[in-house]
């Protein structure tokens, strides 16, 4: 092993951080790489960080940090009394955000899905490389807890990357729930077998050759169905960008659902990397707080 890719001392044991104080980030290591469907990949990440991980938390955002490619293990950012102290930018890890799948508090296992799109992007490719033993940083979960504001009736929408988030969602609702879902993928070869409660429909809606920025399937849907004329009602959205503006203007101008019962969160934005979309997803966010 070169010099460059020796492991850096976060890699040692970390424990989970005293109540009430943020989690640092983990260093975490690859347990096994799954493949879900043709563009979607499951990597089960384990390590002794992930002692106290929270349960429950499916869906939640996370950030991701990869390594850069004369590193065997990315150099995280460091949590202080000041702030997060980020490594020099010649060893600063590629940042993404992704959603917490799934974790298994008994054998203490978190797993992250990824689209697989090639080559396209650091984060896909490393997923599609990704063997036993390979090691990424995990930063969270964050985001409102619970995700889906409780009502006695939900609306679950998104495209293939808020899948992972929407199928945490399903798994963690009572059996007594009632929603609809819409799911927006490019073909039925990326349906997936979804766990949900018989009182919420899931709607997979194939774009086909379609661009994910001018598709209306999402939001045709929803203007055309029938709300509750009773109840309390709340909504989780996730997705590309214009898709969940769409869908968030909507939803409260015509339907009248209040920041309380709306959570709708931009995953992506078409031809927009993760650096250029940084600043214009937190803008958005902001608006609904």
């Amino acid at each position: 092993m070169s010099a460059t890719e020796t492991i850096p001392p976060q890699a040692t044991a970390q424990t989970a951080p005293p109540k009430g104080k943020k989690r640092p980030p983990m260093l975490l290591e690859v347990v096994r790489r799954e493949v879900v469907t043709e563009h979607m990949i499951r990597i089960v990440l384990g390590g002794e960080a992930l002692e106290g991980f929270p349960a429950h938390r499916g869906g939640g955002h996370i950030k991701i940090f990869l390594p850069l490619e004369h590193q065997r293990a990315p150099v995280l950012p460091q949590l202080t009394e000041a702030g997060v102290v980020w490594p020099a930018a010649q060893e600063k890890p590629i940042t993404r955000t992704y959603s917490v799948r799934h974790f298994d508090v008994e054998r203490r296992e978190l797993s992250v899905d990824f689209v697989a799109h090639g080559d396209e992007g650091p984060a896909s490719r490393w997923a599609l490389a990704a063997q036993p033993g390979d090691l990424i940083g995990i930063s969270g979960p964050g985001g409102p807890d619970p995700l889906l504001p409780p009502a006695d009736w939900s609306l679950i929408a998104g495209d293939m990357t808020a899948l992972p988030a929407i199928s945490a969602l399903l798994e963690d609702m009572s059996e007594d729930a009632r929603g609809v879902v819409f799911i927006e993928v490019e073909s039925p070869s990326e349906r997936q077998t979804l766990h949900h409660p018989s009182g919420v429909d899931v709607h997979w809606l194939y774009r086909g050759e379609i661009p994910s920025c001018l598709s209306t399937l999402q939001i045709d849907a929803v203007r055309a169905m029938d709300f509750p004329e009773s109840g309390s009602v709340s909504a989780w959205v996730g997705g590309e960008n214009s898709a969940v503006l769409s869908l968030r203007e909507h939803l409260m101008g015509i339907r009248g659902l209040t920041k309380r019962e709306l959570y709708a969160v931009p995953y992506w934005r078409h031809c927009w990397n993760e650096e250029r979309y940084h600043q214009e997803r937190h803008r958005i966010m902001d608006e609904l707080k």
